[in-house]
């Protein structure tokens, strides 16, 4: 049976290869005025291997990052995204796009992209991506909602689940959060029971400026693995620096 693996590109961006079909999620490869890594970048855009498809999660500029990606040469490779961000998609050169809301699904080659619901205080999806006999759950950065709670009815077996940790807060908006936490992502896993937890979303910073004003993380990979020890003790976590790969075999 072939192999799962997962390579971390930087923040929520990663690579999940099942077996020879690989997906990126959420491209960030680039950086602007408050989008600035806090991490160096594990992959280039340009050292991409050839995808099977692409998942986009919602339009913040660290998950859809689309001029990064505009040398790319398979202009037709499959695209499933939120709904309402089609036309970007196709406006960036690429003709494959599946727009999706929650519980519709989009092939991506071999591999199945079900979308599943988001909080984020923008229109979001997370979503299940299957191929090879394996399923992985892919968070973005949303918060933890009850609604989440469907995809273990849904996926009873999950192989791998990557769950947002920085615990984003607003701050103008007095502290609202919009990103879970790690013992809200360790809870997650502890509902959902995935056999491996990467944590994502945490190598993000605003800049000096928004850091001090706007933006406050509560939360990294470390606090998550100690969250999960006690939250899904079933659940093994594995903590990926940018650029590195981990692989998972058969259950």
């Amino acid at each position: 049976m072939p192999s799962l693996s997962i390579t971390r590109v930087v923040h929520s961006c990663v690579l999940l290869s099942f077996g020879k079909h690989t997906v990126l999620t959420d491209p960030w490869f680039s950086e602007k005025t408050g989008y600035r890594r806090s991490e160096p970048l594990g992959v280039k855009a340009a050292d991409l291997p050839r995808l099977s498809g692409v998942f986009i999660s919602h339009k913040h500029f660290d998950h859809f990052d689309l001029a990064a990606l505009s040398d790319y040469p398979d202009r037709d490779v499959p695209f499933a995204v939120l709904s309402g961000l089609g036309g970007a998609v196709k406006k960036a050169g690429f003709t494959n796009v599946t727009e999706l809301k929650p519980w519709e699904t989009a092939s991506l080659g071999p591999v199945t992209a079900t979308a599943t619901p988001a909080s984020h205080g923008v229109p979001e999806i997370t979503c299940v991506l299957s191929g090879e006999g394996y399923t992985v759950f892919f968070g973005a950065d949303t918060l933890f909602v009850p609604e989440l709670a469907e995809i273990a009815k849904r996926f009873p077996r999950l192989d791998m689940a990557l769950v947002p940790v920085n615990g984003l807060l607003i701050r103008p908006m007095n502290n609202r959060k919009v990103v879970m936490g790690p013992a809200d992502a360790a809870g997650l896993c502890g509902v959902l029971n995935p056999r491996v937890a990467v944590p994502i979303h945490y190598g993000h910073s605003g800049g000096g400026l928004m850091d001090r004003v706007l933006l406050k993380t509560t939360g990294d990979a470390e606090s998550f693995a100690l969250a999960a020890a006690a939250l899904a003790p079933l659940t093994q976590v594995k903590i990926l620096a940018p650029g590195k790969k981990m692989t998972v075999g058969p259950a």
